[in-house]
């Protein structure tokens, strides 16, 4: 589409940072300014990496990370990840001293917390689909003795101010990757359930309404319905999206725009680097990266 032309840099390459035959599935990277690196998940070889903007030194931030997926950073700066061992959310704070912010919800364990955003007031929203929950990266036997979630699959919110969780959508089939609109006014959550298509909420304060289809994603060339997995959200309000063999981009009416191919599954992304437009990709056993025009929203 011409509308995507303007986020293209002609003389950009596509980078490959990092490759390990020993990755198994790189997820949730998330970018942080003030250390300048990129962390991500290898989740079932239970990882966590660091890649430093410096001199593109990758090394290991975390072993073990409890099968974590998705990641992101608070507005102080503190790592928030999504654990699939542990059915947690939790931060780590300055000290290094891990901090669960979330594992239950009506005294049932959560299903394995999956992707999250951070609201400026301080609210952790996330998704807790059950993938992972019912995954066996260790051999352990599931405790309630059944592949079925603990919970009803749904959104949540972790409140800032009392640390309370509340529910505040169960209607996505399995609710994945989610993000906010530049102007938090919007939540963009993918369906990677029976769905294959990226929803969108109107947030009122502290709640969900108005629920409804944004995009259904189609590969470039074949039309092929293709399922959504991390999304983030530029400045312009498009929505940029892990999907299939690379990245779809749509724009904020719906139509999709661009894409970007890979030659590797792309699970997630998020945009960093100095001035926030370097779009990282978490692609299988891969980490890649392209420079676009336009800046990335949120934090990370």
């Amino acid at each position: 589409d011409d509308r995507f032309a303007k986020y293209k840099i002609g003389n950009s390459p596509i980078l490959r940072l990092f490759h390990s035959k020993k990755m198994l599935w790189a997820e949730g990277p998330a970018w942080n300014g003030s250390g300048r690196y990129l962390v991500w998940s290898d989740i079932p070889n239970n990882v966590q990496y660091r890649w430093i903007e410096d001199d593109g030194h990758v090394s290991i931030l975390r072993h073990p990370s409890n099968n974590s997926n998705g990641n992101t950073f608070d507005f102080h700066g503190r790592q928030i990840s999504f654990e699939h061992l542990t059915r947690s959310v939790v931060r780590y704070e300055h000290s290094g001293k891990r901090t669960v912010l979330a594992n239950k919800f009506n005294g049932k364990s959560l299903n394995a917390p999956n992707d999250g955003a951070v609201h400026p007031n301080g609210d952790i929203w996330f998704s807790d689909p059950g993938y992972g929950g019912v995954m066996n990266y260790e051999g352990r036997r599931e405790e309630n003795g059944s592949p079925q979630p603990y919970q009803k699959e749904a959104i949540y919110r972790i409140d800032a101010g009392t640390g309370k969780l509340f529910q505040v959508a169960d209607d996505i089939y399995k609710p994945n990757g989610l993000c906010f609109s530049p102007d938090y006014t919007k939540l963009y959550v993918a369906d990677t359930g029976s769905g294959r298509e990226i929803r969108v909420f109107d947030v009122d304060g502290t709640r969900l309404t108005n629920g409804r289809t944004f995009v259904e994603l189609r590969a470039p060339g074949t039309g092929t319905l293709v399922a959504a997995d991390g999304i983030r959200c530029d400045v312009d309000g498009n929505v940029w999206a892990g999907a299939g063999d690379g990245v779809l981009v749509t724009a904020p009416d719906g139509d999709m725009i661009g894409a970007i191919r890979l030659p590797e599954r792309c699970a997630n992304l998020c945009f960093g680097g100095t001035r926030r437009n370097r779009l990282f990709m978490c692609a299988s056993q891969s980490l890649y990266s392209v420079y676009v025009g336009v800046l990335g929203a949120g934090i990370a």
